[in-house]
Order: structure tokens, then C-alpha cells, then sequence
């Protein structure tokens, strides 16, 4: 390919400078046909400068595409024949890896992934290893690693969703990298990663809920946040960190306009009457909406002598009210999306996994009715 500057005349008295890459010639229809692309740079020179000004533009703005021309032709020397950068090539990819997952600070629940993952590439990673040494080999091993010898803190095998998630941070890294010329070669290309397992999503149909309203709960604030979580499908985060300056009251409705805590995306999430009415006395702006919430052992285990006063032998946690919320939308005739959308997912396939057991539900529900008709002889 040969890269070349170009010049072309307007009807203002300039010429708009451009690059032809000229990509050599094709026969079609028996007529030769060349193949070019074109850069336009934006930079103009005057025809026939006179004043010192015109002149100094002109040689200032032809300097600046000489530049940008050889800096074209540099990149593609250096793809054509595999030239590295030299001083990128010779970075720890653990320095890299570190620098990437310190740019995610601001959205922790993102953050403790790429923590959680770098704990087990160090494990992986020699400490002197640089990307001159990454290729798909290293890629391949790490998965292996993840696959057959990684353990958690208990000492157990990994998840399957824990070797997914780190696993993609991994591949990120790796991603921005090829992107930021430290790698010459794209080495997660052809390495694909694990499948996301299925969890199993524990939830309460409406009657248990409303069972539950009626029980006794030890601690009134957690029985009123948990309870708002099934009426919303708000995390346990969200719910916590929640101020009375999130929850709007709007001429005949109400709802709040938060941050999620697990994504940092900005929401706005409409909530019913019954969700209003349980929240209370409106009070300081910044005063949280749910006093005295604490996440931890205590707490977990009262959902769960809750729920034994409310007659469920389910294994409940807080989060199950979330997907509590998600089901019994689904199951009111809400439509997947606006599920999706209401849960604050990114993917809707993650919601695609309450539409499962909602299906699951009406294949239970057919067999409810009992037997109408004799057996009939054929």
C-alpha cells in the first residue's frame, strides 16, 4: 500500500489536504479498477497566499500533515512487518493489569471483580513476566489454571461463574492492551471463554409474601427494607445507601432517582403506592430512608426464623426479594424488557433467567386441575 498527501481545490480559494491510501488494482467487468481510501484532515492551505499570515498558516498546517503522513506510514510499517513498540512490549503485564483495574475504582462492585481476578492471575503470572512473553499459550494456561487449579479462601474448586468472571477480566486486560499497541497480536483471538453457569434463584410466590408481611420480624427496618426489595426489585446496596433525596414525590406518583451501586448507572425507577406508603414520614434530605440496616449473620439468619414464622422452608436471603420482584412481574403479565430495564440489567438475557422459572410455574399450574374426562378406549 503506498500512502501519499494530497491536495484538493475548493471553490473558497484553499486547498483541503488529504491522504490517498492506494491499495493497487482489481479486474472487474474485464476493466481495470484502482483501490483507494481516503483520509481528510481537516487542514487547509491558502492558493495564492499574500499576507505573512496566509504564509505562516500555510507552512504551520502542511507541517502538521507531513506529520500525520508519516505517522500513517509508520503505523503501517509497523503492522506490516510486525515491528512492536519496544518500550510497551517491555511493560509487566501485572503493572498493566494493575493500572486497568485502578481505572475502574469508581464502580466498586465492578472494581472487587477485577480485584478478585487479579488475585488469581498473580498466582498464575510470574512476577517478571512482559508482553513479550504473552501469547496465546499464556491465555490457554490461565484458563486451564482457572479450570483445574484455582481455589477460593475455603480451599474449594472455583464456581463456574467466578472462573467466567475472572476469566473475562483477564481477557479485558488483554483486549486493551492489543488496543494500546502492548501486544502486536490479538492473543485472546480463538480462546473462548467459559459459559456463565445457571444459578439457582431462590424466590417467594405472592401468597408467601404476604404471609411474611403478617409474621413477626425481630427487627422492623430490615422487615420494611426487605419487603420494599420485593415490591421494587432494589438491591440490598441501594436500598442501605438509600437518602430521602432520592425518593421523589411527583403529583400522583413517586420514584426514585438513584445510582446503582453495582453498575454506577444512573436510575430512575418508578414505585408503587404500597412501596411509598412503607417507606413513611418524609424527613432530612440526607438522612437515610432505612436507619439501622446492618448486612451480616445476624441479619441473614432473622430472614430466615422470619420466614419459619411465616411458614416458608425456603433457604431465603435478602437478595431474594429482588428476584422475588422479577417473578412476580413476569408473572403479572410485565414484559421481559421492562423487567430488564426496571431491574437495572445491562443484558437482557440475565433477565432471561426469571422468564425460566416463570414458565416453569405455568408448567406446574397444568397440572393443577384435575382429572375431567373417563379414560377413553381406542
Amino acid at each position: 500500500m503506498k500512502i501519499t498527501l494530497k491536495k484538493k481545490k475548493l471553490k473558497t480559494g484553499k486547498y483541503s489536504l488529504y491522504l490517498e491510501f492506494y491499495k493497487g488494482s482489481i479486474v472487474k467487468d474485464g476493466k481495470k479498477k484502482h483501490v483507494r481510501d481516503f483520509e481528510y484532515l481537516k487542514l487547509y492551505t491558502t492558493i495564492n497566499p499574500k499576507t505573512a499570515k496566509e504564509k505562516a498558516d500555510n507552512k504551520k498546517n502542511l507541517a502538521l500533515a507531513n506529520k500525520i503522513l508519516s505517522l500513517r506510514q509508520a503505523d503501517f510499517i509497523k503492522g506490516k512487518y510486525e515491528i512492536l513498540n519496544t518500550r510497551k512490549s517491555k511493560t509487566r503485564f501485572l503493572d498493566y493489569y494493575e493500572s486497568v483495574k485502578q481505572d475502574r475504582i469508581d464502580t466498586q462492585a465492578n472494581y472487587d471483580n477485577w480485584d478478585a481476578a487479579q488475585k488469581h492471575i498473580e498466582k498464575y503470572c510470574p512476577l517478571t513476566l512482559t508482553f513479550q512473553d504473552v501469547d496465546k499459550n499464556f491465555v490457554e494456561g490461565f484458563k486451564r489454571y482457572l479450570n483445574e487449579k484455582a481455589k477460593t479462601k475455603s480451599d474449594v474448586p472455583l464456581a463456574q461463574n467466578s472462573k467466567y468472571t475472572y476469566f473475562n477480566k483477564f481477557r479485558a486486560a488483554l483486549k486493551q492492551a492489543f488496543e494500546e499497541d502492548y501486544l502486536q497480536v490479538n492473543v485472546i483471538k480463538g480462546v473462548k471463554g467459559f459459559e456463565m453457569g445457571e444459578t439457582k434463584r431462590e424466590y417467594l410466590t405472592l401468597s408467601e409474601v404476604q404471609n411474611l408481611s403478617k409474621a413477626e420480624c425481630k427487627h422492623k427496618m430490615l422487615k420494611k427494607a426487605f419487603l420494599f426489595s420485593c415490591m421494587t426489585g432494589l438491591r440490598w446496596s441501594d436500598i442501605n445507601k438509600m437518602l430521602w433525596s432520592e425518593v421523589r414525590d411527583e403529583d400522583e406518583s413517586s420514584r426514585i432517582i438513584f445510582k446503582q451501586y453495582k453498575t454506577d448507572g444512573l436510575e430512575y425507577l418508578y414505585i408503587s403506592e404500597e412501596a411509598r406508603e412503607l417507606l413513611g414520614e418524609r424527613q432530612g434530605m440526607n438522612d437515610r430512608v432505612f436507619v439501622g440496616l446492618k448486612y451480616g449473620a445476624h441479619f441473614n439468619a432473622e430472614i430466615l426464623r422470619w420466614c419459619m414464622r411465616a411458614g416458608i422452608t425456603k433457604h431465603i436471603t435478602f437478595h431474594s426479594a429482588r428476584h422475588t420482584n422479577a417473578v412476580l412481574l413476569l408473572s403479572h403479565g410485565a414484559d421481559i424488557y421492562t423487567v430488564s430495564k426496571l431491574l437495572g440489567h445491562r443484558e437482557i438475557r440475565t433477565t432471561q433467567i426469571y422468564a425460566k422459572i416463570v414458565d416453569q410455574k405455568a408448567k406446574e399450574a397444568s397440572t393443577l386441575i384435575p382429572r375431567i374426562t373417563t379414560k377413553i378406549s381406542t
